[in-house]
C-alpha cells in the first residue's frame, strides 16, 4: 500500500526530523522567515520526498547505510553537493551510508528517492540484462534530456499523487505501475555519464570536510579557534579553508559562527520569554558580548535576537505548502 502525505514547517529543526533515518543538519545563511514543505510518498520498493525551502542554507546530510540513494535539483538556483556545483538536470548517486554537505544559494526546491540496492540491482538486471555496479562514493550523473525529462516528469506525478490523499494512493494499480516506471527511469539514468565528483582530491576534502563535523559535534560546548580546530582535524589551515570554500562557500570560522548562530536562534525559539533572557541564550552558546552578538544575529537573520524571542511557539507543521 502506498503511504503519501504533504507537510509544512516554519522550524528549521522540526523540517529536518521529519525526513526519519536521513540525518539532515540545517545551517541557515539566509535573512527572513524559514518556510518549508515536504511531500513524501512510500512506495514499495522506493521512497519519494520532494523538499521545497524559503532560505538559503548549508546542510550537512547523513544517509542510512541501507539504501541507495538519489538527489537532485529542481530549477535553476545555485547549488552544490559535495563540493561540486550541479547544474539542472544533474542527479547525484550517493555512495551507502554517504556523509556530505549540500549547499543552496537562495530559495529551493530539491528531489531525493531511496531504494533498497538489492531491489534496485535486480531490477536493472532485469532490465539491461547485465548487474549494476553501485558506487562506494558519490557520483554526479548526467543523464540525456530525453531521459531527464522522463525522469522529472515521473518524479512530478508521484509527488501529485502523494498530494492527492490516502483514496488516490492506496490505488494498488496506479501505485504499482507508477514504481515500476520509476524504477526504470532511474535505471536508465544510472547509465548517463558521470561528469564528476570523484578525483583524488575531492575525496581527500570530502573526508577532511566530515573530520570537521565529528570534531564540531565532539567539541560543541568548545569555542574553537582556527589553530585549535585544525589541530583537531589534522589538517593545515591552508587545506581547511579551501576545503571549506569549495564545499560550504563560506571560511571555517564564518561556518563556526554560523552554527552557534542557528543554534542561538533555534534556542530563542524554543525559550519561555517570561523566564529566559537574550542575555542567557547568548552566553549558553558561547558569544560573551551581547552587543556584538545582535548585531551579528540581526545581520545573518534579519530580526533582533529579542524579537526571536517573543515570538510566539512554534506551531505543529500543517497540510499546506508555501507559496
Amino acid at each position: 500500500m502506498a503511504e503519501g502525505s504533504t507537510f509544512s514547517f516554519s522550524d528549521p529543526g522540526a523540517y529536518a526530523a521529519a525526513f526519519g533515518d536521513t540525518r539532515v543538519d540545517l545551517t541557515i545563511t539566509g535573512a527572513g522567515d524559514f518556510k518549508a514543505c515536504l511531500t513524501r510518498l512510500k512506495l514499495k520498493h522506493l521512497e519519494i520526498y520532494r523538499c521545497c525551502e524559503s532560505l538559503s542554507r548549508i546542510a550537512y546530510i547523513s544517509l542510512p547505510p541501507g539504501s541507495i540513494f538519489l538527489s537532485f535539483p529542481i530549477g535553476k538556483g545555485s547549488s552544490r553537493f559535495g563540493g561540486c556545483a550541479l547544474q539542472n538536470g544533474d542527479i547525484v548517486l550517493h555512495g551507502q551510508g554517504e556523509r556530505g554537505h549540500q549547499q543552496f544559494n537562495g530559495a529551493c526546491e530539491w528531489g531525493l528517492i531511496a531504494s533498497p540496492p538489492d531491489q534496485l540491482a535486480r531490477y536493472c538486471k532485469t532490465l539491461t540484462e547485465r548487474p549494476i555496479t553501485l558506487p562506494h562514493a558519490r557520483t554526479i550523473l548526467s543523464p540525456s534530456r530525453a531521459e531527464r525529462s522522463r525522469f522529472r516528469d515521473l518524479f512530478r506525478r508521484a509527488c501529485h499523487l502523494a498530494g492527492a490523499g490516502k483514496k488516490s494512493i492506496e490505488h494498488a494499480r496506479m501505485a504499482t505501475a507508477l514504481e515500476q516506471e520509476m524504477l526504470d527511469a532511474i535505471v536508465n539514468c544510472l547509465s548517463a555519464r558521470e561528469t564528476k565528483g570523484n578525483s583524488k582530491a575531492k575525496l581527500h576534502h570530502a573526508a577532511v570536510m566530515v573530520r570537521l563535523e565529528e570534531t564540531l559535534i565532539k567539541r560543541r560546548d568548545q569555542r574553537l579557534n582556527m589553530s585549535a580546530l585544525c589541530a583537531e582535524i589534522g589538517v593545515a589551515e591552508r587545506t581547511l579553508r579551501v576545503c571549506c570554500a569549495e564545499f560550504l562557500g563560506v571560511s571555517p570560522m564564518r561556518y563556526l559562527l554560523l552554527r552557534r548562530l542557528n543554534e542561538a536562534r533555534s534556542a530563542l525559539r524554543c525559550a519561555n520569554p517570561s523566564t529566559s533572557t537574550v542575555a542567557e541564550v547568548a552566553r549558553n552558546h558561547q558569544f560573551l558580548e551581547l552587543g556584538r552578538f545582535a548585531v551579528t544575529y540581526r545581520t545573518t537573520f534579519g530580526e533582533s535576537p529579542s524579537v526571536t524571542l517573543q515570538r510566539d511557539p512554534r506551531t505543529p507543521p500543517s497540510s499546506a505548502e508555501f507559496a
